[in-house]
């Protein structure tokens, strides 16, 4: 060090500014050691150098070179295992160090500044100290994370000496007479603390680890997640630099752009964060509540102290982070007011003339008025408070997801628990409970988000408005009233707002259900030419729908409006009465500017508040409904002692008894079952039979222990070994009422009403049992599912359920009886499992399955059916009769001792048998279940995919090139549609959309650039009045000024009304336009595209799109327009207001370009990630609440609650990554913002003391930077939101360019005889249809003649063209060969709509529509109700409806819910009678019809129709045995053409055989 000091006066005669340690003032006082070296200031400082060289010189070599040789690295994540013990307090401890060094540089400048020449000892050891900090701590990182522990003694020594270095120093101040008025003294003291407090740290981390000094070091273990490399969310494990800046998501962010995020990229849950995790603490914690308050029920209350006692300390956390972020965003105005107060008194520090040991002192006041200082410190400033902000947001966030994981499984558990009779009688609905999961959980977790808000937003408002009224006095107290006072317009606006939202919502819901009708009848809407009626009845829903949201669009613009007002109002109210009321008030640039900012900041907290207060009230309300339905009804409560059965017991062949048991749905109702004595014998097959409604289902639930037990007592054989269930419940996780079941094995339960999981067929069957292929094989074969599957377009691979395909009643039933027999489980309880399959189907099952597979095996079998031929297999019968058992025994004793009985089920048995010989093996239901599949799935394929990716654009192919050119598509933004967007808002506003916009923000610039000149102005004028020392001071005219201020201000107010009105407005159009275009081209679109569309898929623009066009785009809109324009307008006045800015700004630029290119394709995926990962989650509670008594019955209540945590935890990691990205971008943003503010203060400083630059000038230039700052991130991610919603504009253009049907003809309507057809002729003349112009025909030269009145059979096997001959009639199909002549005119020449109201045709599946019957029979409203009467009673219905309440006006539900199939298919049948045409087509009219109806309905076809022509398709042959011609179909093609006894007599006919092998 000595030998820098003797160097130094070597330069003592260069000039005068040359640079030396010690400074060179000609003078040696700098060197002067007469009173002892360490009164040398200068060669303390020196001394003070040594440490922090000594730690660059040791640590740069190992970390350059040492790297590459450490071996002891763990297999882990091992870039993020901390381990050391007071990790995170030394992270803290080192930022304020280098905080505490930067503050001493600077002084060490500023001080010099005041002296002739350069002492480099002031600040050159504080810039090395500053060095060495930044090194100890990635020295300290790398060790950590490589596990090297040994090589932290160099940091232990470097401790040492800086503690003893810097404390030499300080303690010569003292000796000194240096005292606190000196900044470095306090600096110097706070560096001894900080060095004291890291070297403690370092020995803590020898003490806890032991890797020095003491013999055996101490292992460690990295964390389990580390070590499972499924972990890929690493925000609990890095360090709090990679925490506070989210640096670990670089690499994700990266990989995002190169290829599309999946579940697979995103990993698994931190176990902190999983579901079950969590579950676990908030049932703690509700326990606790339990036992605290064991005399109250679980109100909404306790329920609130759980959750605070579960996840209130990271809330806590959140809440702090909060404050402090805005306590530190004050710093922005006051260093401002600083900046623009000492810049305008050309940045002059007084004179210090405190020299002590040879060196000059400054104050800390002194420090603090200088501009530059002010700068970095608002930068500093800034920094700290976005990254504590943008933590405070995270914090909360990440607490919100787990808190409604939590309370999801909390809810999924109850539910495994609820009695059966909460679901049937209506107390809890499905609908209820999946809202109860969808929305009110994600209300609970919106309210945790916003809940440090609550507590923040005070704080803000009062410090607000004191450091206003610091600023301006009484005048800024006017200001604050006006937002304060307008803060309850605010939530008046609000709430106006969520209602007008629910309002739209419960319109929307109806349109949707009217849509969804009028899809799924879209067939018949064509065939009867009704898609008029139905059209104007969703228009009609859409109008009212359109009213609420205009209602919606008025409050989002006053909404709009006020937050972009307020603030205007409140600086011109502020101001004016400032400059006109106080006359000798300090009206400089530097309060007014300080002011605005401040007026910007308050008013935010004011805007959140109204959301704040309805997401709690909405909290309120959710808590509450949660406590109601954690407080229902549970399942089987209280337990027998005697419920198992001793082998010893004479009850030891049976499987099952109950003896005196009474059984109730309701604990108030009646009994539904009473006096039950049965016993069900183990390994035999019982059955149940009895009349519809006298309580067979329930007896089976009451048996599984789903009914509440009144009295009696049920046993069950515990022969049923667990160990079949495959199932470990875990005893902590077992309630009480699993304890009681436990005597009770898996039951494999197929229930009447089939239920099947969104999942392939194969899992459907398996149900989580292990797969065995010979038994899967032969399954699949007695439930003869084999044709099926071969039809669906992945075969068993299929998905099925709610989003899958929708199959028939008769597959759907056939599925779940599959699944009960593949289970390998003791006991099978099969509830009418024959209901909707046909008679082949029902014997082929009962032979191959039941007695095959089951008895054979020796299971026990309880089966319950209608179908009386069966009997005979029984070995166990149960009669039952009214909730009573009527009779039980084998079929001989019942026959013995029931005579009458017996005699009875003798008829029935010989009815169904004759049933049994009519039934054709040809054709049957099921075959027609099959073609039906078959027509939607071919052709279906290509369309399964939902067309989420946009078809036009991205044709997916595995080579190379085309991956990037995908990746190319997906980093651009969908302008075209954003195009179509605007263009559709029309020619007058547009215009005035964008230049509204720009003349707003023009005003608003122009506001703040008269306040600065008003200002600037005013101060110069005092200025100079001091400077003349004139004593007659007048007063500056102020009212030139102010009437400028005050119209530009009310400008700036008009426009903003201007503005927001027009962009709703703009939305409004839009969306009217776009959702009745959509609907026009879809209800004329052929029926061809419904049947190769999936309606999932149209339905979804009708809901998810309309509803983003409706209500999400026009905001995002404006709030993106708003930020992009407020940005630019900012960077244009900083860079008029310093040009310098412009150079700088460049690499700004293009960063930011980058992150948000980044930035975006990520959000978009992760978005879509955690919309798809929240579908399962909520159809996995919806199929359990549906599927309650299957999964109880089969004991997989723990698989299920499985398959919920890993859905939970799917969804909550895609939420997370989804809200890491956002902080990741903000905090980037944030930084740049924060690096736009100190560029911008910097330049406009140096060019204001250099280049005469106003300081109202300044003030401006620095107001805008910062509302950069506060813009940046919101434009980028309105970007990313604008993006994902025009998806929706894109996918309805899409389906607007369907091709509509032809529905004009050549004839006009004068040239039609207005009853047409009267006769009834047909002439079919070579005859060739397909289904598309790409497709093989499906009738091919089709020749025949039919005469008026004539009565045709067609028949033939499945795909033999029979029902496309039907749909030729009404060209439904591409004729594209001869013609079909229809009493002399070809249908081809005539207009859709009149063809098609011309004839009737019956289809086959029967399809009916909410609304009254009158409705449903006819929608034209053109028949008397006599007429209506007449066709009812022709369809055997007359008596059915009678007894209806309201007779024609009663209520059919949707899908005809509230009539059976037959009945259903009947009302069709009368609604062709209605329509009073010559032409009657019944395609398989009679498939879900019993025969006894049928037989009748024959007759009265035959009379009732005596004078019509009647084309019959036959699906069972003898129904066409009385016709007058015969057309027998092959593939297309006409066979055999002839009367049906002709045909009968020929040997080798068709017909012939088809009717042979009926009998």
């Amino acid at each position: 060090m000595c030998a820098v000091a003797e160097a130094a006066p070597g330069c003592a005669q260069g000039p005068a500014m040359a640079l030396a340690f010690c400074g060179d003032e000609g003078n040696s006082t700098a060197y002067n050691v007469d009173h002892g070296v360490l009164n040398n200031g200068c060669f303390v400082d020196a001394l003070n150098v040594v440490p922090h060289v000594f730690l660059l010189f040791i640590t740069f070599p190992i970390l350059f070179i040492g790297w590459g040789s450490q071996s002891s690295k763990v297999h882990i994540h091992h870039s993020t295992w901390l381990h050391f013990p007071g990790h995170n307090l030394r992270w803290i401890l080192t930022f304020i160090l280098l905080f505490v060094l930067v503050c001493e540089i600077a002084e060490g400048i500023v001080s010099d500044g005041v002296s002739e020449s350069r002492h480099l000892h002031l600040y050159m050891p504080a810039g090395m100290a500053f060095l060495a900090a930044i090194t100890s701590v990635v020295y300290y990182h790398n060790i950590e994370t490589s596990n090297f522990p040994k090589l932290l003694i160099a940091l232990l020594f470097y401790w040492t000496l800086a503690f003893i270095t810097k404390t030499i120093k300080f303690v010569k101040f003292c000796d000194n007479g240096v005292g606190f008025s000196q900044l470095r003294f306090c600096l110097t003291g706070l560096l001894v603390i900080l060095y004291g407090m890291l070297l403690a740290v370092e020995i803590n981390v020898i003490r806890v680890r032991r890797y020095v000094f003491f013999k055996t070091p101490k292992e460690v273990k990295p964390p389990e997640d580390l070590q499972d490399l499924g972990v890929r969310f690493l925000q609990p494990f890095v360090n709090l630099l990679s925490k506070g800046t989210y640096w670990w998501m670089n690499t994700f962010i990266k990989t995002a752009h190169k290829k599309p995020i999946d579940l697979k990229t995103i990993g698994k849950l931190p176990i902190a964060m999983r579901a079950l995790t969590n579950y676990i603490r908030l049932n703690e914690a509700f326990e606790a509540q339990k036992n605290r308050r064991s005399s109250s029920p679980q109100g909404s209350r306790s329920i609130w102290r759980a959750l605070c006692c579960a996840f209130g300390r990271p809330l806590l956390l959140s809440s702090t982070f909060r404050i402090l972020a805005d306590l530190l965003g004050f710093a922005g105005p006051l260093c401002i007011s600083g900046i623009v107060h000492n810049v305008g008194k050309g940045n002059n520090t007084i004179r210090p003339q405190t020299k002590i040991i040879g060196v000059f002192f400054i104050s800390s006041q002194e420090f603090l008025s200088n501009a530059y200082v002010l700068a970095v410190l608002l930068f500093f400033a800034l920094l700290l408070q976005r990254t504590f902000l943008q933590a405070s947001y995270y914090v909360a966030i990440e607490t919100g997801i787990n808190l409604r994981g939590a309370i999801q499984t909390k809810i999924y558990n109850k539910i495994m628990q609820l009695s059966t009779s909460n679901m049937s009688m209506g107390e809890m609905t499905a609908g209820q409970i999946c809202n109860l999961v969808a929305i009110d959980t994600n209300q609970l977790m919106w309210f945790f988000f916003l809940c440090p808000n609550l507590w923040a937003m005070p704080v803000q408002i009062i410090v607000g408005v004191l450091l206003l009224y610091y600023l301006l006095g009484i005048s800024a107290l006017i200001g604050a009233a006006v937002i304060i006072v307008l803060a309850p317009v605010q939530y008046f606006v609000a709430t106006k707002l969520s209602q007008a939202q629910r309002s739209t919502l419960e319109y929307s819901n109806e349109r949707l259900k009217k849509t969804n009708e009028m899809l799924r009848g879209i067939k018949l809407l064509k065939l009867y030419a009704w898609e008029h009626i139905f059209h104007s009845s969703v228009e009609e829903t859409r109008q009212k729908e359109m009213t609420s949201l205009k209602s919606f669009a008025l409050y989002t613009s006053i909404s709009i409006f006020m937050n972009a007002a307020i603030p205007i109002a409140a600086v011109l109210i502020t101001f004016v009465v400032h400059a006109h009321l106080t006359r000798k008030a300090d009206f400089s640039p530097s309060v007014a500017f300080a002011s605005i900012s401040l007026f910007h900041i308050l008013v935010s907290p004011l805007f959140l508040l109204s959301s704040v207060v309805r997401s709690t009230v909405k909290a309120l309300v959710s808590v509450q409904k949660l406590s109601e339905f954690l407080s229902s009804e549970e399942i089987g409560e209280e337990h027998d002692k005697s419920s198992e059965l001793r082998s010893a017991d004479n009850h030891s062949k049976y499987q099952a008894v109950i003896t005196n048991g009474f059984f109730t749905w309701t604990p108030e109702g009646p009994p539904a079952l009473s006096n039950i004595d049965i016993r069900i014998p183990q390994g035999q097959l019982t059955m149940i039979v009895g009349q519809v409604g006298c309580g067979k289902s329930s007896l089976l639930l009451a048996i599984l222990g789903e009914m509440q037990k009144i009295s009696g007592n049920i046993f069950w054989s515990s022969c049923t070994s667990d160990s079949e269930t495959g199932e470990d419940v875990s005893p902590e996780k077992e309630s009480p009422v699993d304890t009681e079941f436990r005597k009770r094995g898996s039951v494999a339960y197929a229930s009447q009403k089939p239920w099947l999981l969104n999942a392939t067929v194969e899992e459907n069957i398996t149900f989580e049992s292990p797969f065995n292929k010979q038994r899967y094989k032969a399954v699949i074969d007695a439930c003869s599912l084999q044709p099926d599957i071969d039809i669906l377009p992945h075969g068993d691979q299929t998905q099925i359920g709610e989003r899958g395909i929708n199959l028939s009643g008769g597959q759907r039933q056939r599925i779940s009886v599959a699944r009960a027999l593949y289970q390998q489980t003791n006991v099978v309880f099969l509830d009418d499992p024959f209901s909707a399959l046909d008679i082949h189907l029902s014997d082929h099952l009962m032979q191959e399955g039941i007695l095959k597979m089951l008895r054979e095996d020796k299971r026990t079998i309880v089966l319950v059916t209608h179908k009386l031929q069966y009997l005979p297999h029984a070995d166990w019968i149960i009669a039952m009769k009214d909730g009573n058992i009527q009779r039980e025994g084998t079929l001989k004793d019942i026959q013995k001792s029931e005579t009458e009985l017996f005699e009875h089920w003798k008829t029935l048995m010989n009815r169904q048998d004759q049933e049994l010989e009519k039934e054709t093996i040809i054709e049957s239901k099921t075959v027609l279940e099959r073609t039906n599949l078959r027509r939607t799935m071919y052709s279906r394929e290509a369309l399964l995919k939902d067309d989420e990716e946009d078809e036009e654009e991205v044709t997916e192919s595995d080579d190379e090139d085309n991956l990037s050119s995908v990746l190319h598509q997906r980093a651009k933004m969908p302008w075209s549609a954003c195009g179509k967007y605007l263009s559709a808002a029309g020619i007058l506003l547009l215009p005035l959309l964008v230049l509204s916009q720009l003349l707003k923000h023009t005003i608003m610039v122009a506001i703040d650039y008269c306040l600065a000149l008003w200002t600037s102005d005013a101060l110069s004028e005092k200025t100079e009045l001091q400077l003349k020392n004139c004593s007659s001071y007048q007063d500056f005219n102020h009212s030139q000024y102010s009437k400028v201020f005050s119209i530009l201000c009310c400008l700036g107010i008009v426009l903003c009304l201007v503005t927001s009105i027009a962009v709703e407005w703009t939305g409004l159009k839009v969306t009217k336009k776009l959702h009745s275009s959509l609907l026009n081209k879809i209800i004329l679109a052929p029926m061809r595209f419904f049947e190769t569309t999936p309606l999932g898929s149209i339905l979804n623009r009708f809901s998810a799109d309309c509803n983003t066009i409706d209500q999400h785009i026009p905001a995002t809109l404006e709030c993106l327009s708003r930020s992009t324009l407020l940005c630019v307008s900012a960077l244009a006045v900083i860079s008029y207001v310093t040009p310098m800015f412009l150079i700088a700004l460049v690499p700004l630029a293009i960063m930011c370009y980058f992150i948000q290119k980044y930035f975006r394709v990520a959000s978009r995926d992760l978005q879509q990630l955690d919309d798809s990962t929240q579908l399962p989650l909520l159809s996995h509670f919806s199929e359990t609440v549906e599927g309650l008594t299957t999964i109880r019955a089969f004991r997989y209540e723990a698989k299920f609650r499985q398959k919920l945590l890993e859905y939970t935890d799917s969804n909550n990691i895609a939420s997370l990554f989804l809200t890491a990205a956002n902080r990741w971008l903000e905090v980037r943003m944030e930084y740049i913002g924060a690096c736009v503010v100190l560029i911008a203060a910097v330049t406009s400083i140096t060019s204001c003391l250099y280049n005469e630059l106003s300081s109202g000038l300044v003030g401006l230039g620095l107001t805008y930077a910062l509302m950069v700052s506060n813009y940046l991130n919101w434009m980028v991610r309105n970007l990313a939101d604008m993006e994902i919603q025009l998806g929706a504009v894109k996918r309805i253009n899409g389906l607007l360019k369907t091709e509509a049907e032809n529905y004009e003809g050549l004839l006009s309507s004068s040239q039609i005889p207005q009853n047409w057809p009267d006769r009834g002729e047909i002439q079919i003349q070579n005859l060739s249809v397909r289904y598309d112009s790409n497709l093989k025909p499906v009738l091919k030269h089709v020749n025949a003649h039919i005469s008026p009145g004539q009565k045709i059979g067609i028949c033939g096997r499945t795909g033999s063209g029979k029902s496309s001959f039907s749909l030729a009639f009404f060209r439904m199909v591409d004729t594209f060969e001869g013609r079909i002549i229809i009493d002399g005119i070809d249908i081809a020449k005539l207009p859709l709509q009149t063809l098609r109201s011309r004839l009737s045709i019956i289809l086959q599946d029967p399809i009916l529509f909410s609304g009254t019957i009158r409705f449903n029979l006819d929608p034209e409203k053109k028949c008397t109700d006599s007429m209506l009467w007449e066709a009812l009673e022709i369809a055997q219905l007359k008596h059915v409806v009678k007894a209806l309440p309201g007779g024609l006006d009663a209520i059919v539900t949707e899908g005809g819910e509230n009539f059976s199939q037959g009945q259903r298919q009947l009302f069709c049948l009368a609604r062709a009678f209605v329509r009073k045409t010559s032409i009657f087509i019944m395609d398989e009219a009679t498939a879900s019809i019993d025969m006894a109806t049928e037989n009748i309905l024959q007759k009265v076809v035959m009379t009732a129709f005596a004078d019509r022509t009647v084309v019959t398709i036959a699906h069972r042959v003898h129904t066409i045995l009385n016709a007058d011609l015969v057309i027998v179909m092959k593939r297309g093609v006409i066979l055999e053409y002839d009367k049906p006894e002709v045909l009968l007599e020929q040997e080798d006919s068709v017909f012939a055989s088809f009717v042979q092998a009926d009998k």
